[in-house]
């Protein structure tokens, strides 16, 4: 994969560069009328829905946080807390989360985000050569290796979906 600094680019892009971490931009035509946008986004790219990961916001706690999980399953919010030590989480409201992160929700990406917050990566990702994430817009996801994902995020690595 070759790093992408073209014209387009968005925070997650110019993250992932400044890291030096490789990627590849995958881009499609979001559809307006859609709004399960993991789901289009496999569809569109041709990749396993397991290999796509959609990133959402919490609060465990009280304090906001990212999850990253496959668009194949489903967040499960006690293993979030639990894998940030914490006791109990419910999913953020999105504008909190648009503002937080400076991104729309259905491209919300864990790179680049205006509050870097704590962030967990479902350990499956680690069952692939690379995952694709939002890459900061709909119609745009970033494909990149999981260990090069939790480098730039950060992440703890933990069973958060089911």
């Amino acid at each position: 994969m070759a790093k992408k600094t073209a014209a387009g680019s968005t925070p997650a892009t110019v993250a992932l560069t400044a890291l030096g971490i490789p990627f590849e931009s995958r881009s499609y035509t979001h559809d307006p009328a859609v709004t399960d946008f993991g789901g289009e986004a496999a569809e569109a790219l041709g990749v396993p829905e397991e290999r796509v990961f959609k990133t959402l916001l919490a609060e465990v706690d009280g304090a906001l946080a990212v999850a990253i999980v496959p668009v194949s399953g489903k967040l499960d919010l006690k293993a979030l807390a639990a894998a940030l030590g914490g006791k109990r989480a419910q999913m953020a409201d999105p504008a909190v989360a648009e503002r937080r992160t400076g991104y729309v929700v259905g491209g919300i990406s864990p790179l680049g985000q205006r509050t870097r917050l704590r962030t967990v990566l479902d350990a499956s990702a680690l069952a692939h050569p690379s995952v694709l994430v939002s890459g900061g817009r709909r119609g745009l996801d970033l494909e990149l290796a999981p260990a090069d994902l939790q480098r730039a995020t950060d992440a703890v690595l933990a069973e958060i979906g089911r």
